[in-house]
């Protein structure tokens, strides 16, 4: 019989590591005052013990586990560990989803590729214009060149490791979606076309600082009319250009918003979460969910990997009132990656 537990977690492996600054960035835009409160504070860089993902993993053993997220905070590949994150996939067969700003630090995109396509699921590239001046001032530390140059040599690496026999892993890019790049969407989405990427996927702004409150897609129903304008114009896009393969792309969170969505982004919708997924801090805390680090604080506290574990949390009181009365907190009201009804079944 199956033990009971998450089918995918997330570690926040590196959080206070990255090389880029983008705008929306809880940690690492120039509105955030994240970095600079923890250097006067004398607090170090966050860094999860590798010792924790393999511990986890062990008692993970004979659960719903099927892949592991490496941090979405920060650059994952700056990570000084990684290298045993993918040994640890193999050893316990899981995959890895991956989510990378496409700077490929360190070891350079041919050599990351090699290593990551035989044992991902999905590698998320961000991404978030169409041309040269959005993407870098969104992305700021970004080139354009240099990132349209590591997507074409990962999706090579990807397309002759799948045609000798091996594993096919998804290539996805993923933006936030802004004021700023809205109108190059449909150009984002005929890039994927022609690069052979599988997915477009976005989510709307978390507003974290009040300069960037004006470039949400859900500041007022103005905003939301031309957002669903564009969803229209992308939708007919994917439909009428297939990719290379003769496949059509995947538009995920690429949909019309209802009016009431200023406040609510789907009336009546679902966590994609609760009960399917699992989040782990660098010191070991067990979070529901997505949400912005200090916004998650306050679904409750569920306990700490190092003194407890998952199966133990998973069928815990507290987890289970959250999971049945979620739809009423404040912040899962306004929550930005629920899924209508239908969409989670």
């Amino acid at each position: 019989m199956q033990k009971p537990g998450p089918w995918r977690i997330t570690f926040d492996t590196n959080p206070d590591q990255c090389n880029f600054k983008c705008i929306m960035c809880e940690c690492f835009s120039p509105y955030s005052d994240v970095k600079e409160k923890r250097i006067k504070a004398g607090i170090p860089k966050r860094k999860m013990d590798i010792q924790l993902i393999r511990q986890v993993l062990e008692q993970a053993q004979g659960t719903p586990l099927k892949e592991i997220i490496p941090s979405t905070m920060g650059e994952p590949l700056m990570y000084p560990e990684f290298e045993e994150i993918i040994e640890l996939c193999k050893e316990y067969h899981i995959k890895l989803n991956l989510t990378t700003n496409g700077s490929f630090p360190r070891k350079g995109a041919e050599a990351w590729a090699k290593l990551l396509v035989p044992i991902t699921s999905d590698i998320k590239v961000s991404w978030n214009g169409a041309t040269k001046a959005t993407q870098e001032n969104i992305m700021l530390g970004s080139n354009w060149e240099r990132g349209l140059e590591n997507l074409k040599t990962l999706i090579r690496i990807r397309d002759e490791h799948a045609k000798e026999g091996g594993n096919r892993c998804r290539i996805t890019l993923q933006l936030t979606f802004l004021e700023a790049n809205v109108n190059e969407l449909c150009e984002v989405v005929r890039l994927g076309i022609t690069l052979g990427v599988d997915r477009i996927k976005g989510h709307h702004l978390w507003a974290h600082f009040k300069e960037i409150k004006d470039l949400s897609m859900r500041r007022n129903t103005d905003a939301i009319e031309r957002w669903n304008k564009v969803v229209w114009e992308v939708k007919e896009i994917a439909e009428n250009n297939p990719l290379p393969n003769g496949e059509k792309i995947i538009l995920e969170h690429i949909d019309i918003l209802d009016p009431l969505a200023v406040k609510d982004l789907v009336p009546g919708g679902v966590c994609p979460f609760l009960g399917q997924e699992a989040w782990i801090n660098t010191e070991g805390k067990f979070s529901p969910c997505c949400a912005p680090d200090e916004m998650r604080k306050t679904l409750g506290d569920f306990g700490n990997l190092k003194d407890t574990t998952m199966e133990e949390i998973w069928t815990s009181e507290t987890y289970g009132s959250l999971k049945k009365n979620y739809q009423s907190h404040p912040l899962c009201v306004g929550c930005n990656m629920k899924k209508p009804q239908v969409d989670a079944l």
